[in-house]
């Protein structure tokens, strides 16, 4: 597989020279100052891709390899009017990143808010942090602090006595920590939310069911994946993180199912599936083998990161922290044999995507993680630790 490192630019605590020294092959990066909905244009495409390689004389050699992420626009997600607008800028920016040579797109369709942790450095025993998502805490800010109307009707008795007795003994710092950790925004983007946007932007999927949210990504996808398969590019949807509905909004992709109904709707090889171990692994259920046999041939990218369930549970939603990449509830052994065996079989059959990008994904803050700023889950030596325990997996398997 290729190993790749994930970089958010210039701004990124991490520079390209760390990332030279982890082992990683290639970078993962998007244009993260870019408003969404707007076009990506040649020029701030190629400066990223100066960033990465450096210069001429000197360069860092590492490549763009997978852009992560081209993001899909609230408009688009709930097709309401800016929606026609910003498909076309989209499209026109999958057009700029097929001339400067990039294949591999990856997004999301999550509603609102991506990625949802209640914690960015929860205390680990043996020092380190790790971001982690507790049911009871998420309780507290959906009823007591977003004080969203519908929320009772969400959150068990048992959860909902436990979030008011926890919430008696928080300081008001603590209350704002916990809000400023939910509502953080896209991880590298500049967007920070206030409760009232998200109030204002719960409001606009009122009326829109799940079903209703699947259409409008099978109606997205039917306007960008043929382009895409023109091009010769691989677009692939991440899945909802975690796997499972909050504050009442609709989820779509957290399920093999939804992968396979999605694939199937739009039945093109440009169409695919960003593999994310962490997300979909968070669900008690979800077995990453049969992900890989039935849509194996339909993964473009792969994220590598493992979870732990832990703490109190409340029908399908629990509570998890991210753990180490061999550790968590993933068999990550079995996971790696059967990407392993989907290359050879895509070398078999002359794929010229036969080698499948993946990056370790989010990790635990150790060591000197713990002593420099850095994005939320995603620290330089725990990353570093779990790419070489997932690089040693593959040469053990391999050979």
């Amino acid at each position: 597989m290729r190993q790749t490192w994930r970089w958010f630019g210039p701004e990124d605590e991490i520079t390209i020279g760390d990332i030279r020294q982890t082992g990683a092959a290639g970078i993962v990066s998007a244009l993260h100052h870019v408003p969404t909905g707007a076009v990506w244009t040649p020029d701030e495409i190629a400066k990223r891709q100066r960033e990465i390689e450096g210069p001429p004389d000197t360069p860092s050699g590492l490549t763009w390899d997978v852009v992560e992420s081209l993001p899909v626009s609230e408009a688009i997600k709930t097709q309401s009017h800016d929606c026609a607008a910003h498909i076309e800028a989209w499209r026109t920016s999958l057009r700029h990143l097929a001339a400067a040579g990039q294949k591999v797109v990856c997004y999301n369709f999550m509603p609102v808010l991506d990625w949802t942790r209640t914690n960015l450095a929860a205390r680990l025993p043996g020092g380190g942090t790790a971001m982690a998502f507790d049911l009871i805490d998420f309780a507290i800010f959906d009823l007591h602090i977003l004080q969203r109307k519908e929320a009772e009707e969400e959150h068990s008795a048992a959860i909902q006595d436990a979030a008011l007795e926890r919430l008696s003994q928080m300081s008001d710092g603590a209350k704002a920590a916990l809000a400023s950790n939910i509502v953080a925004g896209l991880p590298g983007s500049n967007d920070r939310w206030t409760l009232d946007d998200v109030r204002a932007n719960l409001g606009t999927y009122s009326a829109i069911s799940p079903t209703m949210l699947r259409q409008n990504l099978i109606d997205f996808l039917s306007e960008v994946a043929p382009l895409a398969e023109e091009l010769g590019m691989r677009l692939c949807c991440h899945p909802d993180d975690p796997p499972f509905p909050l504050l009442g909004l609709p989820r779509v992709m957290s399920t093999t199912d939804d992968y396979a109904v999605m694939l199937g709707a739009v039945d093109l090889p440009a169409s695919g599936a960003t593999f994310c171990t962490g997300s979909l692994g968070v669900a008690e259920g979800f077995a990453p083998v049969d992900f890989i046999t039935r849509l194996g041939a339909r993964i473009h990218f792969v994220h590598l990161r493992n979870t732990l369930r832990a703490g109190p549970v409340d029908g399908t939603r629990v509570s998890f922290h991210e753990s180490e990449h061999l550790e968590g509830d993933t068999d990550m052994v079995a996971t790696l044999d059967a990407l392993l065996a989907q290359e050879a079989l895509r070398r078999a059959e002359g794929r010229a995507d036969a080698q499948i990008p993946m990056r370790p994904d989010h990790g635990q803050a150790l060591l000197s993680d713990l002593d420099r700023s850095m994005m939320p889950g995603y620290p330089l030596i725990g990353r570093m630790r779990g790419l070489a325990e997932l690089r040693g997996v593959m040469v053990a398997l391999e050979r």
